[in-house]
């Protein structure tokens, strides 16, 4: 796996580049070059508004531009609306954080939740990866 890390705001609070390799391996099912940018409010929102036609900062985006057997994708992560979610749900900007880079990593891999099968299997799944970091269930 290839892993690139872009900082486009402020950080400090964020886990060390091994950990958040370790949250992307854990998520992997193929060989894959992944790009984790974490981004302020304006490009988060300017990102969201130009590619979903949604005029707020949202946590997580994935661009996918290929699939197996090499994933690659660039996930970008508005650190300004994680720590605000994480506050409001009472978790860890790390809990939180993880949870959204392993929901990131699915999507690269084809993982969606429009269809509520879907949204089973790719939550399902979040929970047994988070789990297995020692992560409570971010959907209970």
């Amino acid at each position: 796996m290839t892993l690139r890390l872009q900082l486009a705001a402020a950080g400090g609070d964020l886990p060390g580049r091994a950990t958040l390799r370790r949250w992307v391996q854990r998520a992997l099912e193929s060989e894959a070059e992944i790009t984790l940018r974490f981004v302020g409010a304006a490009e988060g929102r300017r990102l969201n508004r130009q590619y979903r036609g949604r005029n707020y900062a949202t946590n997580v985006l994935t661009f996918a531009y290929g699939g197996p057997p090499r994933v690659q994708a660039d996930i970008v992560l508005c650190l300004p609306v994680l720590r605000r979610e994480a506050r409001a749900d009472g978790r860890t900007l790390r809990a939180h954080l993880a949870h959204l880079v392993i929901h990131g990593v699915l999507h690269a891999q084809g993982y969606a939740h429009e269809r509520d099968r879907d949204a089973a299997r790719m939550q399902r799944r979040e929970t047994e990866l988070l789990a297995a970091l020692r992560i409570a269930d971010p959907y209970r």
